[in-house]
């Protein structure tokens, strides 16, 4: 089955239509930037003009940056603050005419590196990090998804969350080395490791392709692997939740 996903970001909206039988795209990947004002109306706008650019017609999967509780944004994190509390499925639905189901972006790709990717068959507690303009995380118990595990949302020092310290969009603002953002980035999975003690951590999101010039600053016990799907994780994995394989009961 082809079904369109689409993943909400910060800098980015992007979408490509997905088998979501082997979690493949059978499209080339569409990306608009995300509008400036990251505000609720402007950014529903894009999301129409992807499925337009697909000339798509049924279900779409939608991961969103935010903690999202039956289909509502529950807080704006790195978006407009008009965001809080509105209903992204209903807002997305009535601007393209079409059902969207809408998750958690970071659960997403969680869903898609957990069930196509390195963590098939993983036991345990299973933790992906989405690298990118936040530090997003999803969580899997033998498999099974853990919704809305916010990570990046821990306080550190003078921040209201670590991912303002040690996300890959301030690595790029501060024009950071991979040796000083490293450290950082490790300094955020040595708190995880010590709240949760994880079997097993995935990194997803474009920063994980770079792992290679990293992973010497990352120092914690915990096995530490990149996800090896780039940012085609969060569409992949979009595009399943509109098939309801993902459980929308949160």
């Amino acid at each position: 089955m082809e079904i369109l996903g689409i993943d909400v970001g910060g800098s980015g909206i992007k979408g490509a239509l997905v088998n979501t039988i082997t979690g493949e795209l059978v499209s080339k990947r569409y990306r608009i930037p995300t509008p400036t004002s990251r505000k609720p109306e402007d950014m529903a706008n894009v999301f129409a003009q992807i499925v337009k650019h697909f000339d798509y017609s049924g279900p779409i999967g939608c991961g969103f940056p935010s903690i999202i509780k039956h289909g509502i944004c529950k807080a704006s994190g790195n978006l407009h603050e008009e965001w809080d509390h509105i209903n992204v499925e209903e807002l997305f639905s009535k601007k393209v005419h079409l059902p969207v189901t809408v998750i958690n972006d970071a659960d997403a790709a969680g869903y898609a590196v957990m069930n196509y990717g390195i963590g098939q068959g993983k036991p345990g507690l299973v933790l992906t990090i989405t690298i990118g303009t936040g530090l997003g995380s999803g969580a899997f118990f033998n498999g099974a998804l853990i919704p809305n595990f916010e990570m990046g949302q821990i306080p550190y020092k003078n921040y209201k969350k670590i991912e303002s310290w040690a996300a890959a969009s301030v690595k790029k603002q501060k024009n950071l080395s991979f040796k000083k953002w490293g450290k950082r980035f490790n300094t955020f999975l040595g708190l995880v490791e010590t709240l949760v003690c994880p079997d097993l951590i995935i990194l997803g999101g474009g920063t994980s392709d770079d792992f290679d010039k990293f992973k010497k600053h990352i120092t914690i016990e915990t096995p530490v692997v990149p996800a090896h799907l780039g940012n085609h994780a969060g569409i992949i994995g979009a595009a399943c939740a509109a098939t309801h394989q993902i459980p929308k009961t949160y």
